[in-house]
């Protein structure tokens, strides 16, 4: 049996005293002596004869309160930590409890739900058994009847720290666990189905389970990219970098993107979606169905003063002969004065139109910033684009 640390490559350690001490040193090393945190993970393989093959990411528990060199937001570190890596479709979740706490209260079974919240990765262990109080016992939680879980819950008592101290090895730990289950009046009962050995087996047979059920969709995906990898080698097989028709390609490839990217901004039909601002599409749709009638609302109308107008255009349209009372106004009338009405929409069409153009331009800068790395051909599709939009505006404002 022996030991490698992914930091000390070519040393083995077959005193397992020496890979504690080891742990204890590089942790020293990478977060400092008073009780630091870091995010790197400290790589360390066994080989022996006696294990499964498994591989275990030993993740810290959550610290409430800093201490020493912990920085303010460490329980916000150290949750975010822990997520990084249970949020991964491809891990089983090892939800460790002690036993003489709360089970409603488990840190580890609360970040496992907001992943897993099925439970199909999810297994429970309960540890310090030995430690409830007279008289009490976890039997409800290991037969998964108090908080049921998919894949259930397993019991194990592990060596104290007195244990440790007194270098009692593994084997007499085990043994000692076994003897606990068996003499126990509440777990007797389930003595197979507990303990650290049962513990190895169970993971080792979810494990291979697990790897079986996602292996075809992490296969399709392989073959996926690679499918798109061998068809990017077979255009570039025979690529030249001065070939001008390789460069013509490509400006047009990166013209054609512009173009997609702007229709997408205006149809609202993007891969990425802003959630700080109204833009494109959305913004004009705003300036047409929110600005437009907020600044038709501003217009001042004086009811008085055009019924007065209409009654002088009707009036001037008879010249001598005799107004008659009748349903309709005279075309004439009616023309000029809806003339007049229709000069003061003026204003807010051209602000209208002028909001809109800007957004366009602005539109058209964002799309081109994928373009950055060609400064010039950004700088003349900026232009050209925004010169046509200028275009477009003046034709519109005459129009108005």
């Amino acid at each position: 049996e022996y030991a490698e640390f992914l930091h000390c490559k070519g040393k083995k350690f077959t005193d397992f005293d020496e890979v504690r001490q080891e742990i204890e040193a590089e942790t020293d090393r990478v977060t400092g002596m008073n009780k630091g945190i870091s995010s790197i993970p400290i790589n360390l393989r066994v080989y022996s004869p006696h294990v499964l093959s498994l591989t275990l990411i030993d993740l810290p528990g959550i610290t409430k309160v800093p201490v020493g060199d912990q920085p303010p937001d460490i329980e916000q570190q150290i949750r975010d930590m822990i997520m990084q890596f249970i949020a991964r479709e491809n891990c089983l979740i090892l939800a460790v409890t002690p036993a003489n706490t709360d089970l409603a209260n488990s840190d580890a079974l609360k970040l496992a739900k907001e992943v897993d919240p099925q439970g199909l990765r999810t297994i429970g262990v309960i540890t310090k058994l030995d430690l409830m109080d007279e008289g009490t016992d976890a039997r409800e939680v290991l037969e998964n009847k108090l908080l049921p879980l998919r894949r259930g819950y397993i019991g194990v008592v592990n060596r104290s720290q007195k244990d440790i101290d007194g270098k009692k090895d593994i084997k007499a730990a085990i043994l000692a666990e076994r003897k606990f289950f068996l003499s126990h009046p509440s777990y007797r009962h389930m003595a197979d189905r507990m303990g650290t050995p049962y513990l190895q087996k169970v993971l080792n047979q979810q494990l291979t389970n697990h790897i079986r059920d996602t292996l075809p969709a992490f296969r399709s995906k392989l073959q996926s990219q690679l499918l798109s990898i061998e068809h990017e080698v077979e255009v570039y097989k025979n690529f030249r970098p001065e070939d001008p028709t390789r460069k013509t390609k490509a400006l047009l490839q990166m013209v054609q993107q512009f173009s997609v990217d702007f229709e997408k901004r205006i149809e609202g039909s993007g891969d990425q979606v802003d959630t700080l601002e109204l833009s494109g599409g959305a913004k004009i749709n705003r300036i047409f169905h929110e600005r437009f009638p907020f600044e038709l609302v501003k217009m001042e109308f004086n009811e008085k003063e055009l019924r007065r107008e209409i009654s002088y255009a009707i009036k001037n349209i008879h010249g001598i002969r005799q107004v008659l009372p009748c349903l309709f106004t005279p075309d004439m009338a009616f023309e000029a004065i809806v003339k007049k009405q229709i000069v003061k929409l003026k204003g807010p069409c051209l602000k209208s139109v002028d909001l809109v153009m800007q957004e366009l331009i602005n539109t058209v800068k964002k799309c081109t910033k994928k373009l950055a790395t060609y400064p010039r051909l950004c700088e003349e599709t900026e232009r050209i684009v925004a010169g046509y939009i200028r275009e477009r505006e003046e034709k519109t404002k005459d129009q108005v």
